[in-house]
């Protein structure tokens, strides 16, 4: 199948708001522990800008949730690839997403972080797709509010490519 990819939103912008939203976060969790926890693989781009910008002792984890595969579109089945390695119990916890699309894998890991005992737990996301929604989850940080495309960039792939691309590409697949 024959695609392109379109710009979204651009680097400057992406870069503008990772600042912002950081600042946002700083100020929310000024003397408080924090750790912010990336979901693998998207988040990872998002996730390292972000953290530059956040004057705070912080630390770091990450987790591996699939519930897309190679697809574009979610499985509904939420698979746990990889935990947490740190003692989340008692800590403020922020979940660091790339993109949020049904709801369906962030509802999964917000009711283990719960049962896990944190103090608090919150969402950043890069991205979200209200449109898409399957499930109510609550997020307290959104970069982006997008249309339902399919998005590549900046951590996002479509078959494990163009995670690097600077900015979002939204993923225009041709007829032949």
């Amino acid at each position: 199948m024959n695609y392109r990819i379109e710009t979204l939103i651009s680097r400057a912008e992406v870069e503008k708001r990772i600042k912002e939203l950081a600042k946002k976060i700083e100020s929310e969790y000024k003397n408080k522990d924090l750790i912010c926890v990336g979901l693998l693989k998207g988040s990872v781009m998002f996730l390292s800008d972000l953290i530059k910008e956040i004057d705070l002792p912080l630390q770091i984890d990450f987790m591996n949730v699939s519930s897309y595969g190679d697809e574009t579109t979610t499985s509904g089945n939420v698979k746990i690839l990889k935990d947490t390695d740190l003692d989340v119990n008692g800590k403020n916890v922020l979940i660091i997403e790339d993109i949020i699309d049904t709801g369906i894998t962030l509802e999964y890991v917000l009711a283990m972080f719960r049962a896990k005992g944190v103090s608090s737990v919150k969402v950043c996301t890069l991205l979200s797709k209200p449109e898409r929604r399957k499930v109510k989850v609550f997020v307290d940080y959104i970069g982006f509010e997008i249309p339902d495309k399919f998005v590549v960039g900046y951590g996002l792939d479509y078959t494990q490519k163009y995670r690097n691309l600077p900015y979002i590409g939204a993923v225009v697949f041709e007829e032949n």
